[in-house]
């Protein structure tokens, strides 16, 4: 039965949200509230995007998904749990914030690190997540891609080499971005670490005195999509809350937060007053040049495809 006071929506997210949802659930609790007058209760759940996709689909009851990548939703709309057409429910594709992938140093940049090519010498350790797993991993992949495509003038047996080598120097492939940030800063392996741009900042922030962010010349336009889990908003009867849930998040407020948690907003006006913080002339290709996520996942993630071919031993 539906209580007219009170309302509760799971969000099941990726990695490095967390800190981000945190705040902006109690910004959205405020705005229902007055809007409504019901409160709400938003339940989280973290983890790597591809494994978190998995599970919804296998039933985990999330009302909303905000995962890494487009392809992570698609995969749960094909299990039948999420509408057709749900990249046009909001604007800028469904994706209320953006980020890029950058590089995390030690500070001082003692190996000298200042673009993709220097991740590929010798005695570089490597920190970056499975992109079997984890979205964030599968950008830093196509980030990869992306330099190596202009370097070898889309030479794709060069691209593959190139790949290879940095690759080889990845010292540990954990399962989702927060791993490999808890690998990099907690444990203290590697030289360099491939992260969200987002998750970067937060490092320095939180240690300004061990880590400084490089960004390369070329890197991707990363879209986090966000969607209404259709089927289970309908047994939830949860389906106007999620909904205002994701839309909130375009509102002035939210996009200030997002700027805040260094997720770049998709508020034109919002990120130029944040250009401070933001490096906004590094160059982004962006998934479509390269066909779209359908395409980019058959022929590089999929069994068999080049990550496969370049990652076994």
């Amino acid at each position: 039965t539906k209580d007219k006071n009170h309302v509760e929506i799971i969000n099941v997210s990726y990695d490095p949200t967390r800190e981000f949802y945190e705040e902006y659930n109690k910004i959205f609790a405020d705005y229902w509230k007055g809007e409504t007058g019901q409160s709400v209760d938003v339940i989280q759940s973290h983890g790597g995007s591809g494994k978190q996709a998995l599970e919804i689909s296998n039933g985990l009851p999330a009302d909303v998904a905000t995962l890494a990548l487009e392809y992570d939703i698609d995969a749960i709309q094909n299990a039948g749990l999420i509408d057709n057409g749900w990249i046009n429910e909001y604007p800028d594709d469904s994706a209320p914030y953006t980020s890029t992938i950058v590089f995390l140093v030690r500070k001082g940049n003692p190996k000298n690190i200042h673009d993709w090519d220097d991740l590929t010498k010798d005695g570089v350790g490597v920190i970056t997540p499975n992109p079997k797993t984890s979205g964030g991993a599968r950008w830093n992949y196509m980030a990869a891609w992306a330099y190596a495509n202009e370097k070898y003038n889309g030479n794709e047996i060069e691209m593959k080499a190139f790949i290879k080598k940095l690759y080889k120097n990845v010292l540990v492939l954990d399962s989702g971005a927060r791993g490999a940030t808890t690998s990099f800063v907690e444990n203290g392996q590697g030289d360099v670490l491939i992260a969200w741009e987002n998750e970067a900042f937060l490092s320095v922030r939180d240690n300004p005195d061990d880590y400084e962010i490089v960004t390369p010349s070329i890197s991707i336009l990363a879209q986090p999509s966000v969607a209404v889990v259709d089927e289970n908003v309908k047994k939830h009867d949860s389906a106007e809350a999620a909904k205002a849930y994701l839309k909130y998040l375009y509102s002035d407020e939210a996009q200030e937060l997002i700027a805040e948690n260094y997720y770049r907003p998709v508020n034109q006006t919002i990120l130029k007053k944040h250009a401070d913080t933001f490096n906004l002339s590094v160059k982004l290709t962006t998934i479509k040049d390269f066909g779209g996520w359908d395409a980019v996942q058959k022929k590089h993630f999929a069994d068999g495809g080049v990550f496969d071919e370049i990652y076994e031993e």
